[in-house]
């Protein structure tokens, strides 16, 4: 894809000139109108589009919010309710982006999981995996550090028991904690410290994005058959047919999105947050947010500290080799009778996990973690690799329009 030419032709005597010095229109027209791209895409691949809205809502929103927060832990719950109360339109800005948080996961999730039963992390798309799952990772950062700014009970607790597991590693352990808390405790400084990060990190996000999108149309996108293009017969122009696709998506999305935001912006959080900061009362329960379960699920399943924190880091450091850990020839989950099962399976274990994080680790929920943690990492290290060396997979279409429109339509077609 990386040769497609753009058919851009200036209209006027400025567009000539400006394409002969900067021909940033020629490249936005061939990568964004004229692009080739595969024709038999479904609306999973639409959550790329609305992953970008999501993004552009949080950086607006951020912003905003970020000229009238009060880093310090006198004021920042006091500073909450000021944007809440007393700023034009705060309430709804602040719930945008509380909300926005919980549905910029909800599509990184849904977006990932589609790239998994459709094989996109495969050759010659494995850089352009690796940066998705960089961009989850440096989300998750970025909104564990958003969690602890409205300094509530559920903030404060969060970020001491998540900043107190790094005490587990060895040797050095003490020293990184006491330089996240600006001291030995958590306090105004640790306060200061995660807000001046999650200002930073959502454009690191932006700039891993923009790489993102470069690496695919560098490849080209995968499809659903997983067939590669190979005639201009498999493709459509990206304007307009996935122009509106995209937008139509996003405006679906769009009302999930305000549904919550005007009718139940606290329905994904906890009513804990909406009392202050108290470091001598600690909360009955302490729960992150709905997008971190799982992994808190997994560091709860294991016995040991450190290797609980081992394992919830390996959770996501495992997703990086997945197009090395696959040993299958085909992509897309659909023609792959033996691996179907397992991957649902898997869809299962994720879910699982995300509810047993909101439980008490003991009993039977702890068992079910461990039994579900356990096979998390068994369906990477071990159904992966071995499935697709004895798997019999179906037959797959000779191409993209022969899984559209069927070969003999295609064969009348060309002829």
């Amino acid at each position: 894809m990386s040769d497609h030419s753009s058919s851009y032709v200036p209209s006027n005597g400025f567009t000539r000139w400006l394409d002969e010095r900067l021909p940033v229109l020629r490249m936005m027209h061939g990568q964004f109108i004229d692009f080739p791209t595969p024709r038999n895409l479904n609306y999973f691949w639409t959550f790329g589009g609305i992953l970008t809205f999501c993004l552009m809502v949080q950086l607006i929103t951020g912003i905003i919010l970020a000229m009238h927060f009060v880093a310090h832990g006198d004021h920042a719950f006091q500073s909450v309710e000021h944007i809440m109360r007393d700023v034009n339109w705060g309430d709804l800005i602040r719930y945008t982006h509380a909300v926005g948080a919980s549905m910029f996961f909800l599509a990184a999730y849904i977006h990932m999981f589609r790239g998994l039963y459709y094989g996109s992390y495969k050759s010659p798309r494995e850089i352009l995996w690796i940066l998705g799952v960089m961009i989850i990772l440096v989300m998750i950062i970025t909104a564990f550090m958003g969690y602890s700014l409205p300094w509530g009970q559920m903030s404060f607790w969060a970020v001491t028991v998540i900043t107190n597991l790094f005490t587990a590693i060895p040797f050095v352990g003490e020293s990184i904690t006491q330089w996240i808390w600006g001291g030995y405790s958590v306090g105004d400084p640790t306060l200061n410290r995660l807000f001046s990060l999650h200002y930073l990190f959502p454009f690191v996000i932006a700039a891993l994005v923009g790489l993102h999108i470069w690496a695919l149309h560098v490849v080209g996108s995968n499809n659903p058959t997983g067939v590669e293009v190979k005639t201009e017969k498999d493709t459509v122009s990206f304007f307009p047919f996935y122009i509106i696709k995209d937008g139509f998506a996003v405006i679906m999305f769009a009302l999930l999105f305000a549904w919550f935001v005007f009718y139940a912006p606290n329905y994904l959080g906890h009513s804990d947050n909406f009392i202050e900061a108290n470091p001598l009362q600690t909360p009955q329960h302490i729960v992150p947010e709905w997008y971190f379960l799982p992994f808190y699920a997994i560091l709860r399943a294991i016995p040991d500290k450190l290797f609980g924190v081992i394992a919830m880091i390996l959770a996501i450091c495992v997703l990086f080799v997945i197009p090395w850990l696959d040993t299958s020839r085909i992509r897309s989950v659909r023609y792959r009778p033996l691996y179907k099962p397992f991957f649902w399976l898997f869809v299962i274990t994720c879910l699982a996990l995300g509810y047993l994080g909101a439980k008490a680790p003991e009993g039977y929920y702890l068992l079910a973690s461990r039994i579900f943690t356990a096979y998390y990492f068994i369906h990477f290290l071990v159904v992966m690799p071995v499935v697709g060396l004895y798997e019999t997979p179906k037959e797959v279409p000779d191409s993209i329009a022969d899984s559209v429109l069927g070969k003999e339509a295609t064969s009348e077609t060309a002829q």
